[in-house]
């Protein structure tokens, strides 16, 4: 009898725990609309959602979701960081999105074009707008939202971003009452030019600030594994010239994989920055394509025509220092492999010097650590009439940063 008792006991407290968390889910749903809850985590802590979407229907976890009837939902919704709440209203969400279509509207007949040319029709209409890698527009009117956020000042702002996969993002900031979101509406376009709403998100904004140099960095409250730490813009371009001396001689260079940029070095201890892993780069650099090893060598003919026109150094000197083998003629390659949150250079200033040569000025810029101004670069170049060039040396500074160590 106490057995029974015991028994009817343990089922009815067991009935009473699932009713409650029936209950306090309900209320949660409720209480939360649909573009703040959150589904179960999944892998590494990270909240997988897409926060609201449109014309169909998917169910996860219990969870009731929508896309768009004719495409796979994007993967890129699924892994940003969500917020719990949500700053806005519903109604102001709805307001955003109405804005957001009405700016792709304006540039839907612009399909075929470059997302640079599309990012100056919207910056014409007066909008915040980018290309990935373009200048922006109106960039004025993220310093004044900075500005309001410095000042404790509720703020939005809005900047449309004209992205590679064709996707049109209007990312809005949000800053209440001392706190930061953005509210992200992605746009596409149906098979008839219409746009539509692919999806929205909402995260939360753990720190941001607006560099002396124009490069609005900021991170979300939750970091998404292994994406970027930080997020950026460059808000104020550099001049068209130090743009085309930062295409031409730095981009492409690596920080982080070989010593070329993090040395001291010149035509007197030129070895020091020999590593066959560079080759990549230079022969990218050279050709303007991917290089492709044959069974994992390079022949010594070509490799030593490539680095002894970029570097003064002598074939001597590539064969003692880059892993040369005599039977084959051939030189071992090493492929690079990508590091996670690597620098990148940028051309500042440059000077025209009196022997034919240029100095560049060129600033690591790191943005996952929170830095436009990392450290400085003096790289001597001497270009020729043919449009070729030679890298002569190489002094770095530390500024606001260590200098990357690479072991040989």
């Amino acid at each position: 009898m106490i057995d029974d008792i015991k028994w009817l006991w343990k089922r009815c407290v067991l009935i009473f725990l699932i009713l409650l968390t029936a209950a306090a889910a309900i209320i949660l749903r409720k209480k939360l609309p649909l573009a703040s809850r959150p589904l179960p985590a999944a892998g590494q802590g990270i909240s997988s959602v897409l926060v609201k979407s449109y014309e169909g229907r998917i169910e996860r976890e219990g969870e009731v979701m929508d896309f768009p009837a004719e495409t796979s939902p994007e993967p890129a919704y699924w892994q940003i960081p969500q917020a719990r709440d949500c700053l806005i209203s519903e109604e102001e969400r709805e307001e955003l999105q109405e804005r957001a279509l009405s700016a792709a509207k304006s540039v839907s007949g612009m399909n075929g074009s470059s997302g640079e040319r599309v990012a100056a029709q919207l910056g014409k209409a007066g909008l915040v707008s980018a290309a990935e890698g373009g200048d922006m527009h109106n960039h004025e009117w993220i310093e004044k939202f900075y500005a309001d956020y410095l000042k404790g000042q509720d703020s939005m702002v809005t900047v449309f971003e004209i992205r590679q996969d064709g996707e049109l993002g209007a990312v809005n900031f949000i800053c209440r009452e001392g706190e930061i979101q953005t509210y992200y509406i992605g746009i596409r376009w149906k098979e008839d030019g219409a746009p539509k709403v692919q999806g929205t998100s909402v995260s939360d904004v753990a720190e941001m600030k607006l560099t002396e140099k124009g490069y609005f960095i900021y991170a979300f409250e939750t970091v998404l594994a292994h994406g970027s730490l930080r997020q950026y813009w460059r808000i104020r371009p550099l001049s068209k010239e130090c743009q085309r001396l930062t295409e031409k001689y730095i981009s492409g260079l690596s920080y982080v994989n070989y010593n070329m940029l993090v040395t001291d070095w010149d035509s007197g201890n030129v070895e020091d920055i020999l590593m066959p892993c560079m080759f990549e780069d230079i022969y990218r650099i050279h050709t303007g394509e991917v290089f492709q090893a044959k069974d994992g060598r390079i022949p010594a003919e070509e490799y030593e025509k490539i680095m002894t026109a970029y570097f003064p150094v002598s074939a001597g000197q590539l064969r003692e220092n880059c892993r040369y083998d005599e039977d084959s003629k051939s030189y071992a390659y090493e492929m690079l492999h990508a590091r996670q949150y690597p620098p990148f250079g940028e051309v500042v200033d440059y000077k025209e010097n009196g022997d034919g040569t240029v100095t560049l000025t060129v600033d690591g810029v790191w943005p996952d650590y929170n830095s436009d101004y990392a450290f400085t670069n003096r790289l001597v170049i001497k270009p020729s009439a043919d449009g070729t060039f030679r890298y002569l040396s190489n002094h770095i500074e530390e500024k606001e940063l260590e200098i990357p160590r690479i072991s040989r």
